[in-house]
């Protein structure tokens, strides 16, 4: 098994733990990029953020068919070929259930984390990086490893968004042309809400959900929680949350924000 830092090589789930313990008994720090099988600039800026740890070895899971230019354009240093017939020989037998704060579905929920423990566990990282996109994903995820004593440390990156202020997200590819224009309004709910910080919660959701009925759209949830997605404080950081269908696509955005403070009063 030979491999060459930023070029790419792929392995195989029986090869990569091998590779993972190799280097971190060099004392070298492994990051592990769990992806599926689609990849968009948000999913570059994780390699990047996975990159910036000092002397990283980064290794993406990928279950596509073909390797994507971009890892070795990223300067990925292995790429972790999986299917789930690999993860699970005798099926998917175990799921483990994160707390349901009703705002995704916790079924939903369950099978993602099952899978993002499942990688964690056979790839053997010191660390895993995730976007905030899904915000409730990246929780749930960090409770489990909290919880169940995993020795890995979970990094979040924020979204990254087009110039117009549209979350990069698959989900977002698949909304209509036609459609567009009102899947922009969720990000300028969250950006008008979030300005409104400083004024308390209540404030917050009112901004927030005038901008899109304005626009005709009738949220799933539009939420203000705390960073655990528990009660919001009265004072403190929170983070914004929107579900909602456009163009036959149900979207998912947050943002977050300074409660009792607002970004004005904000030192440097």
């Amino acid at each position: 098994m030979s491999f060459t830092a930023g070029q790419a090589t792929e392995f195989s789930t029986d090869q990569v733990a091998v590779l993972s313990r190799a280097m971190r008994r060099t004392g070298r720090p492994v990051v592990l990029v769990p992806l599926g099988t689609g990849v968009h600039a948000g999913h570059a800026a994780l390699i990047r953020a996975a990159r910036r740890l000092p002397r990283a070895v980064v290794i993406v899971a990928w279950a596509g068919e073909e390797v994507p230019e971009t890892f070795a354009t990223e300067q990925v240093d292995a790429v972790w070929r999986y299917t789930d017939d690999e993860l699970w020989p005798k099926g998917l037998r175990t799921l483990v259930q994160p707390v349901d704060h009703d705002l995704e579905p916790v079924d939903e929920l369950a099978r993602h984390l099952t899978r993002q423990l499942t990688l964690v566990n056979a790839a053997g990282p010191s660390d895993v990086v995730v976007g905030e996109k899904d915000y409730e994903q990246l929780r749930a995820l960090q409770s489990a490893v909290t919880d169940l004593h995993l020795p890995v440390t979970l990094h979040g990156v924020p979204t990254v968004r087009m110039p117009d202020g549209l979350a990069v997200s698959l989900r977002n590819t698949d909304v209509a042309e036609e459609a567009r224009e009102q899947a922009l309004v969720l990000s300028a709910a969250l950006t008008a809400g979030a300005h409104a910080a400083d004024q308390g919660a209540d404030a917050v959701l009112a901004v927030a959900r005038d901008v899109l009925e304005t626009a005709g759209i009738r949220p799933d949830y539009l939420e203000v929680r705390g960073l655990d997605l528990g009660e919001a404080p009265a004072t403190g950081d929170a983070r914004l949350l929107v579900a909602a269908e456009v163009g036959g696509v149900r979207l998912l955005d947050n943002v977050g924000l300074p409660l009792g403070i607002g970004f004005r009063n904000i030192e440097g």
